[in-house]
Protein backbone atom coordinates (compact mmCIF):
# COMPACT_ATOMS: atom_id res chain seq x y z
CA UNK A 1 0.00 0.00 0.00
CA UNK A 2 1.32 3.35 -0.93
CA UNK A 3 2.38 5.44 2.23
CA UNK A 4 1.25 8.65 2.23
CA UNK A 5 2.32 11.53 4.57
CA UNK A 6 0.93 14.65 3.05
CA UNK A 7 -1.49 15.62 5.86
CA UNK A 8 1.58 15.45 8.23
CA UNK A 9 3.29 17.99 6.44
CA UNK A 10 0.14 19.98 5.13
CA UNK A 11 1.54 22.79 7.55
CA UNK A 12 5.46 23.63 8.39
CA UNK A 13 5.85 23.83 12.02
CA UNK A 14 8.90 22.78 14.44
CA UNK A 15 9.56 19.02 14.09
CA UNK A 16 7.22 18.42 11.88
CA UNK A 17 9.93 16.46 9.62
CA UNK A 18 11.19 14.78 12.50
CA UNK A 19 8.45 12.95 13.31
CA UNK A 20 8.50 11.07 9.76
CA UNK A 21 11.70 9.96 10.88
CA UNK A 22 10.54 7.53 13.16
CA UNK A 23 7.55 5.60 10.70
CA UNK A 24 9.08 1.96 9.39
CA UNK A 25 6.48 1.24 6.83
CA UNK A 26 7.86 2.80 3.63
CA UNK A 27 10.77 4.01 5.16
CA UNK A 28 14.32 4.06 4.55
CA UNK A 29 15.15 1.91 7.94
CA UNK A 30 13.16 -0.86 6.41
CA UNK A 31 14.96 -0.62 2.77
CA UNK A 32 18.46 -0.16 3.83
CA UNK A 33 19.08 -2.17 7.61
CA UNK A 34 19.93 -5.75 5.64
CA UNK A 35 22.78 -3.81 3.82
CA UNK A 36 23.70 -1.68 6.53
CA UNK A 37 24.44 -4.80 9.00
CA UNK A 38 26.50 -6.14 6.89
CA UNK A 39 28.51 -2.99 6.37
CA UNK A 40 28.74 -2.64 10.18
CA UNK A 41 29.98 -6.01 10.69
CA UNK A 42 32.43 -6.29 8.19
CA UNK A 43 34.25 -3.16 9.50
CA UNK A 44 33.96 -4.56 12.78
CA UNK A 45 35.64 -7.85 11.59
CA UNK A 46 38.86 -5.83 10.00
CA UNK A 47 39.17 -3.99 13.50
CA UNK A 48 39.46 -6.52 15.32
CA UNK A 49 42.12 -8.64 13.09
CA UNK A 50 44.27 -4.96 12.67
CA UNK A 51 44.25 -4.92 16.40
CA UNK A 52 44.51 -7.95 17.78
CA UNK A 53 45.85 -10.55 15.28
CA UNK A 54 48.14 -8.68 13.18
CA UNK A 55 51.90 -8.38 14.11
CA UNK A 56 54.25 -5.29 13.57
CA UNK A 57 55.03 -5.93 10.08
CA UNK A 58 51.61 -6.83 9.04
CA UNK A 59 50.28 -3.37 10.57
CA UNK A 60 52.81 -1.70 8.26
CA UNK A 61 51.49 -3.21 5.35
CA UNK A 62 47.89 -3.01 6.28
CA UNK A 63 48.49 0.74 7.02
CA UNK A 64 50.12 1.36 3.78
CA UNK A 65 47.11 -0.43 2.17
CA UNK A 66 44.71 1.43 3.68
CA UNK A 67 45.94 4.90 3.07
CA UNK A 68 46.04 3.62 -0.62
CA UNK A 69 42.01 2.98 -0.46
CA UNK A 70 41.37 6.26 1.30
CA UNK A 71 42.94 8.19 -1.30
CA UNK A 72 41.15 5.66 -4.33
CA UNK A 73 38.03 6.93 -2.26
CA UNK A 74 38.56 10.75 -3.79
CA UNK A 75 38.47 9.06 -7.32
CA UNK A 76 34.53 7.49 -7.47
CA UNK A 77 32.56 10.84 -8.39
CA UNK A 78 29.44 9.19 -6.32
CA UNK A 79 27.47 12.82 -6.34
CA UNK A 80 27.29 12.98 -9.74
CA UNK A 81 26.68 9.21 -10.32
CA UNK A 82 23.83 9.17 -7.73
CA UNK A 83 22.21 12.38 -8.50
CA UNK A 84 22.07 11.91 -11.90
CA UNK A 85 20.97 8.62 -11.95
CA UNK A 86 18.25 8.90 -9.38
CA UNK A 87 17.07 12.60 -11.26
CA UNK A 88 16.46 10.34 -14.41
CA UNK A 89 15.13 7.54 -12.38
CA UNK A 90 12.63 9.57 -10.28
CA UNK A 91 11.32 11.27 -13.50
CA UNK A 92 10.41 8.15 -15.02
CA UNK A 93 8.90 7.36 -12.51
CA UNK A 94 6.42 10.23 -12.68
CA UNK A 95 5.95 9.33 -15.76
CA UNK A 96 4.64 5.99 -15.29
CA UNK A 97 2.17 7.10 -13.50
CA UNK A 98 0.66 9.78 -15.56
CA UNK A 99 0.84 7.04 -18.47
CA UNK A 100 -1.85 5.36 -16.50
CA UNK A 101 -5.37 5.11 -18.23
CA UNK A 102 -8.21 6.57 -16.45
CA UNK A 103 -11.76 6.37 -17.80
CA UNK A 104 -12.92 9.86 -16.50
CA UNK A 105 -12.44 11.88 -19.88
CA UNK A 106 -13.83 9.14 -21.70
CA UNK A 107 -17.21 8.31 -20.14
CA UNK A 108 -17.91 11.55 -20.16
CA UNK A 109 -17.90 11.82 -23.64
CA UNK A 110 -19.79 8.23 -23.80
CA UNK A 111 -22.15 9.58 -21.57
CA UNK A 112 -23.24 12.88 -23.21
CA UNK A 113 -22.63 11.83 -26.73
CA UNK A 114 -24.09 7.75 -26.66
CA UNK A 115 -28.36 8.25 -26.52
CA UNK A 116 -31.09 6.34 -25.73
CA UNK A 117 -33.15 5.58 -22.32
CA UNK A 118 -33.97 2.04 -23.85
CA UNK A 119 -32.14 -1.34 -22.84
CA UNK A 120 -30.39 -0.89 -26.31
CA UNK A 121 -29.14 2.59 -25.43
CA UNK A 122 -27.65 1.17 -21.80
CA UNK A 123 -26.12 -1.79 -23.36
CA UNK A 124 -23.99 0.41 -25.96
CA UNK A 125 -22.97 2.71 -22.91
CA UNK A 126 -21.92 -0.04 -20.56
CA UNK A 127 -20.41 -2.30 -23.46
CA UNK A 128 -18.28 0.71 -24.67
CA UNK A 129 -16.95 1.68 -21.41
CA UNK A 130 -16.26 -2.46 -20.23
CA UNK A 131 -14.34 -2.35 -23.55
CA UNK A 132 -11.90 0.65 -22.34
CA UNK A 133 -11.49 -0.54 -18.88
CA UNK A 134 -10.79 -4.01 -20.42
CA UNK A 135 -7.88 -2.76 -22.21
CA UNK A 136 -6.39 -1.24 -19.09
CA UNK A 137 -6.73 -4.69 -17.23
CA UNK A 138 -4.76 -6.49 -20.09
CA UNK A 139 -1.87 -4.10 -20.35
CA UNK A 140 -1.99 -3.75 -16.31
CA UNK A 141 -1.66 -7.80 -16.33
CA UNK A 142 1.18 -7.60 -18.77
CA UNK A 143 3.43 -4.76 -16.74
CA UNK A 144 1.92 -5.21 -12.87
CA UNK A 145 2.57 -8.33 -10.42
CA UNK A 146 -0.14 -7.21 -8.68
CA UNK A 147 -2.39 -7.47 -11.09
CA UNK A 148 -1.24 -10.72 -12.50
CA UNK A 149 -1.43 -12.37 -9.28
CA UNK A 150 -5.00 -10.73 -9.29
CA UNK A 151 -5.65 -12.03 -13.29
CA UNK A 152 -3.49 -15.23 -13.57
CA UNK A 153 -5.51 -16.31 -16.38
CA UNK A 154 -7.95 -14.88 -18.60
CA UNK A 155 -10.63 -17.17 -16.80
CA UNK A 156 -10.11 -14.96 -13.92
CA UNK A 157 -10.95 -11.98 -16.52
CA UNK A 158 -13.90 -13.37 -17.26
CA UNK A 159 -15.20 -14.31 -14.21
CA UNK A 160 -14.36 -10.66 -12.93
CA UNK A 161 -17.13 -9.11 -15.31
CA UNK A 162 -14.34 -7.51 -17.91
CA UNK A 163 -15.06 -10.16 -20.59
CA UNK A 164 -17.91 -12.20 -21.65
CA UNK A 165 -17.28 -16.02 -22.89
CA UNK A 166 -18.13 -14.92 -26.50
CA UNK A 167 -15.66 -12.39 -26.42
CA UNK A 168 -12.98 -14.57 -25.04
CA UNK A 169 -13.66 -16.79 -27.82
CA UNK A 170 -13.02 -13.62 -30.33
CA UNK A 171 -9.97 -12.74 -28.55
CA UNK A 172 -8.20 -15.88 -28.36
CA UNK A 173 -9.38 -16.78 -32.02
CA UNK A 174 -7.05 -13.91 -33.00
CA UNK A 175 -3.49 -14.95 -33.10
CA UNK A 176 -0.89 -12.59 -32.62
CA UNK A 177 2.90 -12.96 -31.37
CA UNK A 178 2.37 -9.52 -29.70
CA UNK A 179 0.53 -8.20 -26.53
CA UNK A 180 -3.29 -7.85 -27.43
CA UNK A 181 -4.15 -5.26 -25.15
CA UNK A 182 -5.44 -2.92 -28.23
CA UNK A 183 -8.29 -5.47 -29.26
CA UNK A 184 -10.77 -3.98 -26.83
CA UNK A 185 -10.20 -0.40 -28.05
CA UNK A 186 -10.61 -2.02 -31.89
CA UNK A 187 -14.18 -3.67 -30.90
CA UNK A 188 -14.67 -0.07 -29.47
CA UNK A 189 -14.38 1.84 -32.60
CA UNK A 190 -16.73 -0.66 -34.09
CA UNK A 191 -19.40 -0.70 -31.77
CA UNK A 192 -19.08 3.28 -31.82
CA UNK A 193 -19.16 2.93 -35.90
CA UNK A 194 -22.41 0.92 -35.18
CA UNK A 195 -24.08 3.36 -32.86
CA UNK A 196 -23.17 6.23 -35.05
CA UNK A 197 -25.43 3.73 -38.08
CA UNK A 198 -28.25 3.52 -35.93
CA UNK A 199 -28.53 7.22 -34.50
CA UNK A 200 -27.06 6.23 -31.02
CA UNK A 201 -24.82 8.88 -31.76
CA UNK A 202 -26.20 12.04 -33.62
CA UNK A 203 -23.95 13.62 -35.71
CA UNK A 204 -20.03 13.28 -37.07
CA UNK A 205 -18.66 15.21 -34.35
CA UNK A 206 -19.70 13.55 -31.55
CA UNK A 207 -17.98 10.52 -33.07
CA UNK A 208 -14.95 12.39 -33.80
CA UNK A 209 -15.26 13.58 -30.46
CA UNK A 210 -15.49 9.83 -29.28
CA UNK A 211 -12.82 8.57 -31.38
CA UNK A 212 -10.46 11.16 -30.35
CA UNK A 213 -10.48 10.16 -26.72
CA UNK A 214 -10.09 6.69 -27.10
CA UNK A 215 -7.02 7.13 -28.78
CA UNK A 216 -5.94 9.46 -25.88
CA UNK A 217 -6.86 6.04 -23.92
CA UNK A 218 -4.87 3.77 -26.01
CA UNK A 219 -2.19 6.00 -26.04
CA UNK A 220 -1.53 5.97 -22.53
CA UNK A 221 -1.80 2.03 -22.83
CA UNK A 222 0.68 1.59 -25.25
CA UNK A 223 2.87 3.76 -23.09
CA UNK A 224 2.36 1.66 -20.33
CA UNK A 225 3.54 -1.48 -22.53
CA UNK A 226 6.81 0.62 -24.25
CA UNK A 227 7.85 1.85 -20.55
CA UNK A 228 7.54 -2.28 -19.51
CA UNK A 229 9.71 -2.55 -22.58
CA UNK A 230 12.09 -0.08 -23.22
CA UNK A 231 14.26 0.07 -19.54
CA UNK A 232 17.03 2.25 -18.35
CA UNK A 233 19.73 0.81 -20.35
CA UNK A 234 21.68 -1.76 -17.46
CA UNK A 235 24.98 -0.69 -18.46
CA UNK A 236 24.05 2.43 -16.89
CA UNK A 237 22.73 0.66 -13.38
CA UNK A 238 25.50 -1.42 -13.63
CA UNK A 239 27.88 1.63 -12.97
CA UNK A 240 25.56 2.86 -10.51
CA UNK A 241 25.72 -0.28 -8.79
CA UNK A 242 29.37 -0.88 -9.29
CA UNK A 243 30.44 2.76 -8.11
CA UNK A 244 28.53 2.39 -5.06
CA UNK A 245 29.68 -1.13 -3.58
CA UNK A 246 33.24 -0.74 -4.84
CA UNK A 247 33.09 2.87 -2.66
CA UNK A 248 32.42 1.30 0.13
CA UNK A 249 34.71 -1.44 -0.34
CA UNK A 250 37.39 0.86 -0.25
CA UNK A 251 35.46 2.26 3.45
CA UNK A 252 36.13 -0.81 4.92
CA UNK A 253 39.61 -0.49 4.67
CA UNK A 254 40.83 2.58 4.30
CA UNK A 255 38.80 4.28 7.33
CA UNK A 256 39.95 2.12 9.93
CA UNK A 257 41.63 3.40 12.66
CA UNK A 258 45.92 2.97 11.74
CA UNK A 259 48.72 3.07 14.63
CA UNK A 260 51.33 5.90 13.63
CA UNK A 261 54.30 4.00 10.83
CA UNK A 262 56.97 5.91 12.83
CA UNK A 263 57.64 5.51 17.01
CA UNK A 264 56.59 9.01 18.45
CA UNK A 265 54.47 10.27 15.75
CA UNK A 266 51.08 11.19 16.45
CA UNK A 267 48.32 9.07 15.08
CA UNK A 268 44.33 9.77 14.67
CA UNK A 269 41.89 9.74 17.50
CA UNK A 270 40.95 6.03 17.62
CA UNK A 271 36.65 6.18 17.04
CA UNK A 272 35.86 2.64 17.67
CA UNK A 273 32.25 3.42 15.61
CA UNK A 274 33.11 4.98 12.45
CA UNK A 275 30.48 7.82 12.97
CA UNK A 276 31.00 9.79 9.41
CA UNK A 277 31.53 6.44 7.77
CA UNK A 278 28.44 4.88 8.56
CA UNK A 279 26.65 8.17 7.99
CA UNK A 280 28.34 8.40 4.45
CA UNK A 281 26.95 4.63 3.94
CA UNK A 282 23.53 5.50 5.20
CA UNK A 283 23.28 8.46 2.94
CA UNK A 284 25.17 7.12 -0.47
CA UNK A 285 23.02 3.47 -0.09
CA UNK A 286 20.54 4.76 0.92
CA UNK A 287 20.16 6.72 -2.29
CA UNK A 288 20.78 3.79 -4.28
CA UNK A 289 18.49 2.12 -3.05
CA UNK A 290 15.69 4.41 -3.53
CA UNK A 291 16.37 4.41 -6.89
CA UNK A 292 15.91 0.30 -6.49
CA UNK A 293 12.60 1.19 -4.85
CA UNK A 294 11.39 3.02 -7.91
CA UNK A 295 12.93 1.76 -10.93
CA UNK A 296 9.59 -0.23 -11.84
CA UNK A 297 6.68 0.98 -9.51
CA UNK A 298 4.22 -1.42 -11.01
CA UNK A 299 5.74 -3.96 -8.18
CA UNK A 300 5.11 -4.96 -4.32
CA UNK A 301 6.94 -2.44 -2.65
CA UNK A 302 5.73 -0.21 -0.19
CA UNK A 303 5.59 2.86 -2.65
CA UNK A 304 5.10 1.38 -5.50
CA UNK A 305 1.35 2.18 -7.34
CA UNK A 306 -1.99 0.31 -6.22
CA UNK A 307 -2.95 -0.92 -9.31
CA UNK A 308 -5.85 -2.92 -8.21
CA UNK A 309 -7.34 -0.08 -6.09
CA UNK A 310 -7.13 1.68 -9.62
CA UNK A 311 -9.01 -0.91 -11.33
CA UNK A 312 -11.84 -1.06 -8.80
CA UNK A 313 -12.10 2.67 -9.11
CA UNK A 314 -11.93 2.83 -12.76
CA UNK A 315 -14.54 0.21 -13.25
CA UNK A 316 -17.24 1.77 -10.53
CA UNK A 317 -16.93 5.01 -11.73
CA UNK A 318 -16.98 4.72 -15.01
CA UNK A 319 -20.15 2.17 -14.65
CA UNK A 320 -21.65 4.93 -12.48
CA UNK A 321 -20.89 7.40 -15.45
CA UNK A 322 -22.29 6.07 -18.36
CA UNK A 323 -25.69 4.21 -16.59
CA UNK A 324 -27.11 5.70 -13.74
CA UNK A 325 -25.84 9.22 -14.53
CA UNK A 326 -27.48 9.20 -17.80
CA UNK A 327 -29.83 12.15 -18.20
CA UNK A 328 -30.06 11.97 -14.25
CA UNK A 329 -30.16 15.85 -13.30
CA UNK A 330 -30.86 17.23 -10.36
CA UNK A 331 -33.48 20.26 -11.40
CA UNK A 332 -32.13 23.51 -12.50
CA UNK A 333 -33.01 26.25 -9.65
CA UNK A 334 -31.89 29.81 -8.88
CA UNK A 335 -28.57 29.65 -6.72
CA UNK A 336 -28.08 31.15 -3.48
CA UNK A 337 -26.67 34.22 -4.48
CA UNK A 338 -29.10 34.76 -7.50
CA UNK A 339 -30.30 38.43 -6.82
CA UNK A 340 -26.49 39.60 -4.94
CA UNK A 341 -24.54 41.06 -7.20
CA UNK A 342 -21.33 40.00 -5.83
CA UNK A 343 -21.40 36.09 -4.58
CA UNK A 344 -19.51 36.10 -1.26
CA UNK A 345 -19.12 32.31 0.55
CA UNK A 346 -19.72 31.87 4.31
CA UNK A 347 -16.56 31.07 6.43
CA UNK A 348 -16.35 29.25 9.54
CA UNK A 349 -15.18 30.90 12.68
CA UNK A 350 -11.68 29.00 12.16
CA UNK A 351 -11.27 30.40 8.78
CA UNK A 352 -12.75 34.04 9.86
CA UNK A 353 -9.22 35.55 9.71
CA UNK A 354 -8.92 35.33 6.37
CA UNK A 355 -11.64 37.84 5.39
CA UNK A 356 -9.16 40.74 7.44
CA UNK A 357 -6.69 40.05 4.83
CA UNK A 358 -6.83 42.62 1.80
CA UNK A 359 -7.15 40.66 -1.86
CA UNK A 360 -4.42 40.79 -3.91
CA UNK A 361 -4.87 43.29 -6.75
CA UNK A 362 -1.19 43.54 -8.03
CA UNK A 363 2.76 44.19 -6.90
CA UNK A 364 2.53 47.64 -7.59
CA UNK A 365 -0.65 48.76 -6.14
CA UNK A 366 0.79 50.46 -3.23
CA UNK A 367 3.51 52.02 -4.87
CA UNK A 368 3.85 55.33 -4.05
CA UNK A 369 4.60 58.08 -6.63
CA UNK A 370 7.13 60.60 -6.74
CA UNK A 371 7.42 63.31 -4.31
CA UNK A 372 7.85 65.85 -7.15
CA UNK A 373 4.58 67.29 -8.50
CA UNK A 374 6.42 67.84 -11.67
CA UNK A 375 6.93 64.48 -12.66
CA UNK A 376 3.50 63.16 -12.35
CA UNK A 377 2.12 66.12 -14.08
CA UNK A 378 0.78 65.08 -17.89
CA UNK A 379 3.64 66.47 -20.62
CA UNK A 380 1.68 69.12 -23.41
CA UNK A 381 3.23 69.88 -26.85
CA UNK A 382 3.56 73.26 -27.48
CA UNK A 383 0.77 73.79 -30.26
CA UNK A 384 3.02 76.57 -31.73
CA UNK A 385 6.12 74.39 -32.57
CA UNK A 386 6.34 71.24 -34.25
CA UNK A 387 8.12 68.50 -32.77
CA UNK A 388 10.54 66.86 -34.76
CA UNK A 389 12.43 64.16 -34.13
CA UNK A 390 16.75 64.03 -34.78
CA UNK A 391 18.90 61.56 -34.28
CA UNK A 392 20.70 61.89 -31.55
CA UNK A 393 24.41 62.74 -33.05
CA UNK A 394 22.82 64.77 -35.61
CA UNK A 395 22.22 67.62 -32.96
CA UNK A 396 25.94 67.45 -31.69
CA UNK A 397 27.49 67.65 -35.14
CA UNK A 398 25.06 70.10 -37.39
CA UNK A 399 23.75 73.24 -37.19
CA UNK A 400 21.08 73.80 -34.49
CA UNK A 401 17.56 73.72 -36.34
CA UNK A 402 15.78 76.94 -35.85
CA UNK A 403 12.46 74.90 -35.87
CA UNK A 404 13.42 72.98 -32.30
CA UNK A 405 11.90 74.79 -29.29
CA UNK A 406 13.58 74.40 -25.96
CA UNK A 407 10.24 75.43 -24.16
CA UNK A 408 10.17 75.27 -20.64
CA UNK A 409 13.07 74.88 -20.00
CA UNK A 410 13.34 77.73 -17.24
CA UNK A 411 11.80 74.72 -14.56
CA UNK A 412 14.50 72.76 -14.85
CA UNK A 413 17.30 75.86 -15.61
CA UNK A 414 17.60 76.33 -11.41
CA UNK A 415 20.42 73.42 -11.93
CA UNK A 416 22.18 75.40 -14.61
CA UNK A 417 22.15 79.26 -14.06
CA UNK A 418 24.45 79.61 -16.78
CA UNK A 419 22.23 78.88 -19.70
CA UNK A 420 20.36 81.39 -18.97
CA UNK A 421 23.05 84.55 -18.96
CA UNK A 422 23.09 87.24 -21.65
CA UNK A 423 26.09 88.15 -23.59
CA UNK A 424 27.15 91.83 -23.29
CA UNK A 425 25.64 92.70 -26.94
CA UNK A 426 21.91 91.74 -25.65
CA UNK A 427 21.90 88.02 -26.83
CA UNK A 428 22.50 84.37 -25.40
CA UNK A 429 26.19 82.96 -26.07
CA UNK A 430 25.84 80.36 -28.50
CA UNK A 431 26.53 76.64 -27.81
CA UNK A 432 29.13 76.57 -30.94
CA UNK A 433 30.69 79.75 -31.25
CA UNK A 434 33.19 78.35 -33.50
CA UNK A 435 30.71 77.54 -36.48
CA UNK A 436 28.89 80.09 -38.61
CA UNK A 437 25.47 81.07 -38.65
CA UNK A 438 23.18 80.30 -41.22
CA UNK A 439 21.70 83.24 -43.08
CA UNK A 440 18.57 81.70 -43.41
CA UNK A 441 18.37 80.21 -40.03
CA UNK A 442 19.05 84.04 -38.41
CA UNK A 443 16.12 85.97 -40.11
CA UNK A 444 13.71 82.79 -39.09
CA UNK A 445 14.85 83.22 -35.51
CA UNK A 446 14.54 87.40 -35.79
CA UNK A 447 11.02 86.90 -37.50
CA UNK A 448 9.70 84.30 -34.74
CA UNK A 449 11.26 87.23 -32.01
CA UNK A 450 9.39 90.03 -33.80
CA UNK A 451 5.98 88.43 -33.63
CA UNK A 452 6.27 87.01 -30.02
CA UNK A 453 7.79 89.81 -28.75
CA UNK A 454 4.03 92.17 -27.60
CA UNK A 455 2.58 89.41 -25.89
CA UNK A 456 5.53 88.70 -24.04
CA UNK A 457 5.66 92.20 -22.61
CA UNK A 458 2.64 92.19 -21.48
CA UNK A 459 3.61 89.35 -18.90
CA UNK A 460 4.60 86.37 -21.58
CA UNK A 461 3.09 83.09 -21.84
CA UNK A 462 3.71 80.13 -20.23
CA UNK A 463 7.29 78.75 -20.93
CA UNK A 464 8.83 82.10 -21.32
CA UNK A 465 11.54 83.20 -19.50
CA UNK A 466 14.32 86.02 -19.40
CA UNK A 467 17.79 86.10 -18.40
CA UNK A 468 17.28 87.73 -14.18
CA UNK A 469 20.93 89.20 -14.49
CA UNK A 470 20.36 91.27 -17.53
CA UNK A 471 19.44 94.84 -16.28
CA UNK A 472 16.01 96.88 -17.32
CA UNK A 473 16.82 97.97 -20.29
CA UNK A 474 18.69 94.69 -21.70
CA UNK A 475 15.21 93.24 -20.96
CA UNK A 476 13.43 95.64 -22.87
CA UNK A 477 16.14 95.09 -25.59
CA UNK A 478 16.82 91.01 -25.43
CA UNK A 479 14.66 88.75 -27.12
CA UNK A 480 12.52 86.11 -25.97
CA UNK A 481 13.68 82.51 -26.26
CA UNK A 482 11.11 79.51 -26.18
CA UNK A 483 12.90 76.95 -23.87
CA UNK A 484 12.01 73.25 -23.80
CA UNK A 485 12.42 71.15 -20.68
CA UNK A 486 15.68 69.27 -20.93
CA UNK A 487 16.38 65.95 -22.04
CA UNK A 488 19.20 63.03 -22.32
CA UNK A 489 18.63 63.80 -26.16
CA UNK A 490 19.33 67.69 -26.08
CA UNK A 491 23.08 68.65 -26.16
CA UNK A 492 24.59 68.63 -22.46
CA UNK A 493 24.71 71.53 -20.62
CA UNK A 494 28.82 70.31 -19.96
CA UNK A 495 29.77 71.76 -23.08
CA UNK A 496 27.87 74.62 -22.64
CA UNK A 497 29.54 75.61 -19.79
CA UNK A 498 33.08 74.52 -22.13
CA UNK A 499 31.54 77.75 -24.27
CA UNK A 500 30.69 79.92 -21.86
CA UNK A 501 32.46 83.52 -21.96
Amino acid sequence: MTISYTLKVANSRFGGFSKLLFRWKGSIYKLLYKEFIVFVVLYAVLSLVYRQLLTEEQKRLYTKVAQYCNRSTDLIPMSFVLGFYVTLIVNRWWAQYTSIPLPDQLMCIISSNVHGKDERGRILRRTLIRYANLSAVLILRSVSTRVLKRFPTMDHVVEAGFMTQDERKKFESLHSDFNKYWIPCVWFTNLAAQARQDGRIRDDVALRLLMDELNLYRAKCSMLFHYDWISIPLVYTQVVTIAVYSFFAFCLIGRQFLEPLEPGQEGDLDMYVPLSTLLQFFFYAGWLKVAEQIINPFGEDDDDFETNKLIDRNLQVSLLSVDDMYQNLPPAVKDKYWNESTAQPPYTMATAAETLKPSFLGSTFDMRMCEDADQSQPAEASPSMPRIQTPLLSRFFTAASPAISIKNFGRGSRGHPHLRRPRADGGFPSPFPNRPENPESVARIEEEETEDEEPNMLGGRPGWTQPPEASETQRKELPLIQVKAPSSESFGADQLDAQEP
